[in-house]
């Protein structure tokens, strides 16, 4: 051992075997508001200012969502409703996040407590009285006492929460048949994405996969995107004696030639990848499996049901058309589609 390990080592092991003492609790320091009921009034105002401007806030994100609605190609209208949907909604937080902090940094009791940790599972006896300390805090946090900021914070938690349902119930069908008809229809040709370059059955080989829409598609000014999220199609080519068919739709694929839907039956994302010595079609959102070869059934993952097939078949000249449009709806079932 050397000198300077001998020298320090025997104040090492005097310092380990020290108890450390019990620094305690730091001494409670007096707020204004503890002081005066003039300070206390007063922070009850600025807290219920507070939950009112959170209000605001829900409801400049609401008219931002009405006044600037957003158009296909308008980068303007985008940048309008993204601009004040958002102030709105930070507002919004920000007020209900301030107006908390400050209710408890100024009226709130801060002292600082220690109890001796007991049992998990105590006694009716002291679940009562457990009971009769939560009224206590009640009492002292002034909950019940202050109506100013109990209604004012019911208020703001009222509004908070209408930006979002409002998005929410954007971003997808609300009512009706919005999912159960697409742009495919009889004769349709199915085209390439992006490019709506029509497809020969010759053309498909076996294992290639093309990410198809329908003809007159791509030459949309209006509602394209919305169009292209419903009749997104994946077309790929297996032997057909791989293909368990369901004779009922026997003739819904040509020559090994099967037609799915592009969304997926979860939450809609796009499935875009296909894994050939499997036949399994993969959605990279939640792992969502289908099996091509077997009705594009769900082999794992959180889809509860399959695919929707396009019916297909192939014109006078050797393109693929649709047979019909698909006979249920594309997309999640978040519905019941059994109505």
């Amino acid at each position: 051992m050397s000198d300077i390990e001998k020298s320090y080592s025997p104040g090492l092991a005097t310092d380990i075997e020290k108890p450390i003492a019990n620094p305690g609790i730091e001494p409670h320091r007096i707020r204004m508001t503890d002081k005066s009921e003039k300070h206390a009034r007063t922070a009850e105002k600025q807290i219920a200012v507070m939950f009112g401007v959170s209000v605001v806030g829900a409801i400049i994100a609401i008219w931002g969502f009405f006044a600037f609605p957003i158009v296909d190609g308008d980068l303007a209208a985008t940048r309008n409703n993204s601009l004040w949907m958002g102030l709105g909604m930070a507002l919004s937080m920000f007020g209900i996040g301030f107006g908390a902090v400050h209710w408890a940094k100024t009226l709130m009791p801060d002292n600082e407590v220690s109890e001796m940790r007991h049992q998990a599972r105590s006694s009716d006896e002291t679940r009562a009285q457990a009971l009769e300390i939560v009224k206590l805090a009640d009492g002292e946090s002034g909950f019940s006492r202050r109506k100013l900021i109990r209604r004012s914070m019911y208020g703001a938690l009222a509004f908070f929460p209408i930006p979002a349902i409002i998005i929410f119930g954007d971003l997808g069908p609300v009512v009706g048949d919005t999912l159960k008809h697409t742009m495919w229809k009889p004769g349709t040709r199915l085209t390439k994405d992006p490019t709506g370059i029509p497809i020969k059955a010759s053309d498909v080989t076996i294992g290639s996969v093309f990410h198809v829409i329908p003809e007159g598609l791509s030459e949309m000014e209006e509602h394209k995107l919305e169009e292209k999220a419903k009749a997104a199609v994946l077309l790929v080519r297996v032997n057909p004696s791989d293909l368990n068919e369901d004779p009922a739709k026997a003739d819904w694929s040509y020559q090994g030639i099967v037609a799915y839907s592009k969304i997926c039956t979860h939450v809609g994302c796009p499935v875009a990848l296909y894994e050939q010595h499997t036949h399994h079609l993969l959605c990279p959102c939640h792992q969502s499996t289908f099996d091509l070869a077997n009705h594009c059934e769900v082999v794992f993952g959180p889809a509860s049901r399959p695919l929707p097939q396009l019916p297909i078949a192939v014109d006078a000249e050797g393109y693929l058309i649709a047979q019909s449009d698909f006979l249920e709806p594309v997309g999640p079932s978040f519905w019941d589609i059994r109505k």
